[in-house]
């Protein structure tokens, strides 16, 4: 199901990371697929409070755990500038889905970086 929302559809999720050589393109193409699959469970589960988005961002911190690896395996990492990146797209996908209000640090409360 394609992403309908106009700002998910077209917001250059992890872009500062995309500029980096340090990030390994097919490791961030796999996180950019996180969050706009994020986007569409968001547009066909519509959750109606911050506890039910919690439960889909939850599943999608659970894909970025597992993308550590590929970064280390790639010499690379999530460090300081792609946490705070990655952080940056699940309330970018939030606020567009008109959670503003929702805490960042909820919203990737089982993050491992």
């Amino acid at each position: 199901m394609p992403v309908t929302n106009q700002e998910g559809k077209e917001h250059a999720f992890l872009r500062e990371l995309c500029a980096d050589a340090y990030f390994p393109d097919r490791v961030l193409d796999k996180g950019r697929g996180t969050l706009l699959r994020l986007c569409e469970r968001i547009e066909a589960e519509r959750p109606s409070d911050l506890a039910a988005l919690d439960v889909l961002t939850e599943a999608a911190t659970e894909e970025f755990n597992a993308l550590d690896a590929e970064f280390e395996a790639a010499g690379s990492g999530i460090e300081t500038v792609a946490r705070e990146e990655m952080a940056e797209g699940f309330w970018f996908v939030a606020s567009a889905y008109g959670f503003g209000d929702a805490d960042v640090e909820e919203l990737i409360a089982a993050r491992e970086w």
